[in-house]
């Protein structure tokens, strides 16, 4: 009986110290699909939904995700928590806002991955899905109208502000280079309009805890 008893908590303990390291492991992502309606992801609230479904369609529990969206009050630097952040092969993204929001960022096409540990591709790639949704300044704050609505339009009007997760584009600008504010939509916040510039709706999840 002590034997069994000794067995059974020597179980408990591994299983438990393999969900902590399940856990523990990812806290940054690239979604690996979109709402499918373009830039409407119902709002805020929608979009950390997704995140969290992807979380844990992935494994990963026991954390609270946000969408790095800005809104028209809302700065997506202020929504993401305080770090640090790694991805799902454990490579750390940054340490905090600050670094996150600088040249010390580890964000590339190689460590950009999505829920699932998978390369999302960029240009280059086919189909590029490297245009992801922001509405931001490279800072992190919003910019103003470029969030298609607060993330509620999916039509021909209105734009989203978007960054290139594998810091690739047309040329070697800043901008080009950026993760997080390379290019507004053209052609309004539809799915069609997304894909055009080379993106599919796309968008980055954080753990806050």
């Amino acid at each position: 009986m002590r034997k069994l008893l000794l067995a059974t908590a020597a179980i408990l303990i591994a299983a438990a110290g393999a969900a902590y390291s399940q856990d523990a492991k990812m806290s940054f992502f690239v979604t690996s699909v979109g709402s499918g309606k373009g830039a409407d992801l119902g709002g805020l609230k929608g979009a950390d939904a997704h995140c969290a479904s992807l979380a844990k369609a992935a494994g990963v529990t026991g954390k609270s995700w946000a969408a790095y969206l800005s809104t028209s009050d809302t700065d997506a630097r202020d929504r993401i928590g305080k770090g640090p952040w790694v991805n799902a092969k454990g490579v750390k993204i940054a340490d905090d806002v600050a670094s996150l929001h600088s040249d010390a960022n580890g964000i590339t096409k190689q460590t950009a991955l999505n829920e699932k540990g998978e390369v999302v591709n960029g240009r280059g790639d086919t189909p590029n899905r490297h245009d992801v949704l922001t509405g931001s300044k490279p800072d992190g704050t919003k910019i103003a109208d470029q969030t298609c609505g607060d993330w509620t339009m999916s039509g021909a009007e209105g734009a989203a502000m978007m960054g290139h997760h594998d810091r690739t584009g047309l040329d070697d600008s800043a901008a080009a280079k950026s993760w997080n504010s390379s290019h507004a939509s053209r052609g309004g916040c539809s799915q069609e309009a997304l894909k055009g510039t080379g993106g599919d709706g796309l968008f980055y999840c954080f753990a806050t805890n």
